[in-house]
């Protein structure tokens, strides 16, 4: 697939196939993350592959308690994540976190630049993949930088689910984009 073909069929999944995914096509998808740019090319980025069901499980439930306490969930989210049964992962085989070596200034960039790049090597590979929010803010606490196994100066940036999508969610037309041209 060429990389235009991935940007425009590239989706968010949420719905995976039980199906465990090879070593190989792992790597593939992280040696793609690492061809993003970085800031200075500082490349200060590290992956965490998770592929423990029952981790992913725990993971899943203690984030969810966590954005419950937190109060600060529009009613629509707060519904899904107080249902007992939700799985924030959707039981995707394989969450891959990018976490930045350290707090640098652009941190938080060149992990998502990297994000984008595995989502988009996902999709050449016939993969869903879906970047998950729900994560985020548990997997920075102490108790998330652990459950990943974080060495200190990792700071967890984008939860990326990865596995092979039961189906291919069809495509939300996109707004017309605001375009300023200044000169000619």
């Amino acid at each position: 697939m060429d990389i235009t073909a991935a940007i425009y069929s590239r989706r968010a999944v949420r719905a995976y196939a039980s199906r465990p995914l090879a070593p190989e096509m792992l790597r593939r998808l992280i040696d793609a993350a690492i061809q993003a740019p970085s800031a200075v090319n500082e490349q200060n980025w590290s992956f965490t592959v998770v592929q423990d069901r029952a981790l992913l499980r725990r993971i899943s439930t203690q984030a969810k308690a966590y954005l419950l306490a937190q109060d600060s969930l529009a009613p629509h989210l707060r519904a899904l994540v107080e249902d007992r049964e939700f799985n924030i992962f959707y039981d995707a085989p394989v969450l891959i976190v990018i976490s930045s070596v350290g707090e640098g200034q652009w941190a938080v960039e060149n992990c998502a630049l990297a994000a984008e790049n595995l989502m988009l090597a996902a999709c050449g590979e016939g993969l869903g993949s879906c970047w998950i929010g729900f994560a985020q803010s548990w997997l920075g606490t102490a108790e998330g930088r652990g459950a990943l196994e974080l060495q200190a100066g990792r700071v967890p940036h984008a939860p990326i689910i990865v596995g092979y999508p039961q189906d291919q969610p069809a495509a939300v037309p996109r707004r017309e984009p605001e375009i300023r041209w200044i000169g000619s």
